[in-house]
């Protein structure tokens, strides 16, 4: 099949629910070979199995916790192995949970670094090192608004989305002349089926939570899995212009 990222070989991590199933999806359909990570063991085996009944071989299923920097290098290394090379990596991989600065532990803290900042790092250390033996590749972080400062509950989410822009400016700046880009997705407020349950709880339907998208987002509407997969996909296929060290906002007009 044709497409953007036609042979292209991409790993993405937290690639079994919300956007990052959806980015591992539209990649495959754009024609990369893609290998995902993700906890849950079922939910990515069932995931590789659907997408191996339609595409191929093109896809591989890694499980593991990827807040060790062990799982990192071998979810790299398990990419390569199957299809010879890394050319993209999307840092999707988070966890946010609710507590303010006054709440937070030393654990707590620890927990949320690893999964969203940790596990960035360190994906992105092991993938640079085939990067630059194959001539170049392009590192997409999933970053966030609150990444900006954030609202009073998500204190250290906010915080290591944070460190993850630093991370990806870094990389930008310092690995550019090797031809590795590296980019920054602001996330706004998305209708993934974790959000959806989240405000159930909170007593708000799926109407209501439309209905607040209406009122809350310029845009007029929450953003979709689709509105970010589009985006990760044109910063991992644009060689061209050679993209590097920018903030993608795709938040519908709402930051915090």
């Amino acid at each position: 099949m044709e497409g953007r990222l036609k042979d292209k070989v991409i790993a993405v991590t937290g690639g079994t629910k919300g956007i990052g199933r959806g980015i591992v999806e539209m990649a495959v359909r754009e024609g990369a070979k893609v290998a995902f990570g993700g906890r849950s063991a079922s939910e990515g085996e069932e995931l590789a199995s659907r997408l191996s009944a339609e595409y191929g071989d093109r896809i591989c299923f890694v499980q593991g916790n990827i807040a060790e920097s062990a799982t990192c290098r071998m979810f790299i290394e398990r990419t390569v192995n199957r299809f010879g090379r890394i050319d993209g990596l999307v840092n999707n991989a988070g966890w946010f949970p609710r507590a303010t600065l006054l709440e937070t532990d030393d654990a707590l803290y620890d927990q949320v670094f690893d999964v969203n900042m940790k596990s960035a790092f360190f994906c992105s250390r092991f993938a640079i090192e085939h990067m630059l033996e194959s001539g170049g590749g392009s590192i997409v972080h999933m970053g966030s608004t609150h990444g900006f400062g954030g609202i009073d509950d998500l204190a250290a989410y906010g915080c290591a989305k944070g460190a993850m822009h630093t991370l990806s400016k870094h990389i930008a700046r310092n690995y550019a002349a090797q031809k590795i880009r590296s980019n920054w997705v602001t996330v706004g407020w998305v209708a993934t089926e974790g959000e959806v349950a989240r405000v159930e709880k909170d007593g708000i339907d799926a109407q209501d939570l439309e209905a607040l998208g209406k009122s809350q987002v310029p845009s007029g509407r929450l953003q979709t899995v689709e509105d970010m997969a589009y985006g990760v996909i044109y910063l991992l296929a644009d060689e061209s212009s050679q993209v590097t060290g920018t903030d993608i906002h795709i938040t519908g007009g709402f930051n915090i």
